[in-house]
């Protein structure tokens, strides 16, 4: 049985493509474009990124110092097993926000910033990209539920 209810542990965001991203506590989404102020938000099917802390933990058992939004995550999150969801899967995040899963993993041709100073890189296989259906405000401890 797959658990269907997380928790938001990070709200990340960054300037720059290929680098990692600070958690700013909390953040405003805006629909079909992505986080305010963040380098990646734009129309398009990556508007949020979201990895899990499950993710992040396999990589800190490499030996690797590793924290929230150093694969450039959007959402770190906890609880739901993101590379379960298909395509389709919309996620309500806090009580205004609802995203929808767009993609799955994604192709990394070069190896990026955050690849070569964290050693590893999990994002391709493990990360999810989201549209925005319903844009609002994000906050860290906020509940994430899939909604269908």
């Amino acid at each position: 049985m797959m658990l269907t209810r997380g928790k938001v542990l990070a709200v990340n965001i960054s300037q720059n493509k290929g680098e990692k991203k600070s958690n700013i506590g909390c953040g405003l989404f805006l629909e079909n474009l992505g986080l305010e102020n963040d380098v990646h938000a734009q129309a398009g099917i990556r508007q949020v990124s979201l990895l899990s802390k499950e993710s992040i933990d396999k990589i800190r058992e490499k030996g690797l110092d590793v924290n929230h939004g150093d694969f450039a995550e959007n959402l770190t999150i906890e609880g739901i097993d993101l590379t379960k969801l298909p395509i389709g899967t919309k996620l309500k995040v806090g009580s205004e926000v609802l995203l929808e899963v767009s993609q799955i993993g994604k192709v990394c041709h070069n190896r990026c910033n955050i690849f070569y100073t964290v050693g590893d890189c999990v994002m391709p296989k493990e990360g999810i990209f989201a549209k925005v259906l319903v844009g609002g405000t994000i906050k860290v401890d906020d509940h994430v539920e899939v909604a269908g």
